[in-house]
């Protein structure tokens, strides 16, 4: 059996003035511990002039312990390793009924649910999504990990992990580490022209944790939210959870129709858009759409989220300038993130604050996580500043292009022109139309029962949109795999196009 690292061993109580001797009690503990499995068969313990050290005891009691437990079979000894609890424990403790057990069996069961706040109870309704347990095709938001210039990046950890100051190992700055933050504000300047300098710049482990801290920050209980229809599901849930209302918004060709917006009898709080490319469905917004939710805004007083999750990948042309660096008023709050960009696990993302909100928004995550890990900032820093980033970019742009391309043939030559393909040729992400009278969430689980990760449209919906879809990932997925997994997806669709649901979406 293979030995078990690690030398940690749970609380050990022993009484000085007890009538049983120091090494009797260590004795009796350590051979209750390991019959109840609290220590596991092979786990190494501390040397006896460690344990002695730890629990304040001769080392002699210790050894008189040790060599008793030895000789009855509970505990071997290897080379070069130290003393292990024994890896087949001796027959007669084999019947004997743990106090664990004992306690387990008289615990009286909990009858009825127990009261959660009701933040969380929301959040406990919200639809299960077993569509994105799959690390397969067709995962949205998976970025092509294989093509990750990993060498490169383990060099930078590499490089920073060994000259780690006490500064950087010390608590950081809740706004982010300087450095960073410099670099992003020169990035966003240069590439999304964005209006900003790095003293607006908040560091965050995400979009997500964005979305949280701007509606911890901006928003009350009751306040209205203005949201795209069909938009992002991560922010529907981190404005619900603040207890906002939120109010559906349609889209068309030029994304969020605003006179919509406009035309409602009681200006929201917060609006949140996608302008560079609409999530799910991916158009850009006009620009006379973007001055005339601006000119809302700063009318009524309002915010503005602008989440530029993907912007990087357009295929047909250079980036679409920022919402932000039209903003005149600093009604804007702008969410970026490296996560979906580099890799997911990165967990470093941002937003650009008007300066008068900065301290807010500080306070916010410093309440919340404290800041960011400043190891990674410190090599993404490096990783942007020696060109890696950019090269990077370059790269999966094209990468992104070539898998976009096989998905709609793949499409096409399995599924026919019944399936419509909607998206701007950008982002890593398309939306394939279904059939009216299909259910997508039904398709969607059937197809993650078989390995494919559909997402269906109508989760990111707040109200039944008038025909189903698929949102298909394509970044993290490789030809044979797209091939594939439309040819699965064919399959499953028409074996449910015999038997549609009646007055389904």
């Amino acid at each position: 059996m293979k030995r078990v690292s690690g030398t940690f061993i749970p609380p050990i109580m022993l009484d000085s003035r007890g009538r049983s001797p120091i090494y009797r009690q260590l004795y009796d503990w350590l051979r209750t511990a390991i019959t109840e499995g609290q220590l596991r068969p092979g786990q190494r313990l501390p040397s006896t002039r460690g344990m002695a050290t730890e629990l304040q005891i001769s080392r002699i009691s210790v050894f008189n312990a040790y060599e008793q437990l030895h000789s009855e079979g509970y505990l071997e000894a290897f080379a070069g390793s130290g003393t292990c609890v024994a890896r087949a424990i001796p027959d007669d403790a084999l019947g004997v009924r743990s106090s664990r057990d004992r306690k387990a069996s008289q615990r009286r069961p909990v009858s009825g649910a127990r009261r959660v706040s009701a933040r969380v109870a929301a959040l406990w309704k919200v639809t299960p999504e077993p569509w994105l347990h799959s690390m397969g095709a067709f995962r949205v938001s998976l970025p092509a990990l294989d093509h990750f210039p990993i060498e490169v990046w383990s060099k930078l950890v590499t490089r920073h992990s060994r000259r780690q100051s006490r500064t950087v190992m010390a608590y950081g700055d809740a706004m982010g580490h300087l450095p960073f933050r410099e670099v992003i504000a020169e990035y966003l300047s240069t590439f999304r022209g964005v209006r900003c300098h790095a003293s607006q710049i908040l560091v965050t482990t995400g979009s997500q944790q964005a979305l949280q801290l701007s509606a911890q920050v901006l928003l009350d209980p009751g306040d209205q939210v203005f949201m795209e229809e069909p938009g992002y599901r991560g922010a529907r849930v981190a404005f619900m959870n603040a207890g906002a209302q939120l109010i559906a918004i349609p889209i068309d060709a030029e994304g969020m129709i605003v006179s919509e917006v406009m035309a409602r009898p009681r200006a929201a709080r917060l609006a949140y858009v996608t302008p560079s490319h609409q999530y799910p469905v991916g158009m850009t917004m006009s620009a006379a759409r973007r001055i005339s939710l601006l000119n809302w805004a700063m009318r009524s007083g309002s915010w503005i989220i602008e989440d530029d999750y993907d912007s990087e990948y357009r295929f047909g042309g250079r980036p679409i300038a920022s919402l932000q660096g039209l903003d005149t008023h600093d009604r804007v709050i702008y969410v970026g993130t490296f996560s979906k960009v580099l890799f997911p696990a990165l967990r470093l993302g941002y937003m650009v604050v008007p300066g008068d909100l900065a301290p807010a928004f500080s306070a916010a995550r410093d309440a919340a996580d404290i800041f960011s890990s400043t190891l990674y900032q410190a090599v993404l820093t490096d990783f942007i500043r020696e060109g890696h980033f950019a090269r990077h970019i370059r790269r999966m742009r094209m990468l992104y292009m070539e898998r976009r391309k096989a998905l709609v043939n793949a499409i096409r030559t399995h599924m026919g022109n019944e399936i419509e393909v909607i998206g701007a040729e950008a982002g890593m992400h398309l939306v394939a139309s279904l059939p009216l009278g299909i259910d997508d969430v039904l398709v969607s689980k059937i197809a993650a029962q078989n390995g494919i990760s559909a997402m269906p449209l109508s989760s990111c919906c707040l109200k039944s949109p008038e025909r189903a879809g698929l949102i298909l990932g394509y970044g993290g997925v490789n030809a044979r795999q797209i091939h594939d997994g439309i040819r699965k997806l064919a399959h499953l669709k028409s074996g449910l196009t015999c038997t549609k649901v009646p007055n389904a979406k």
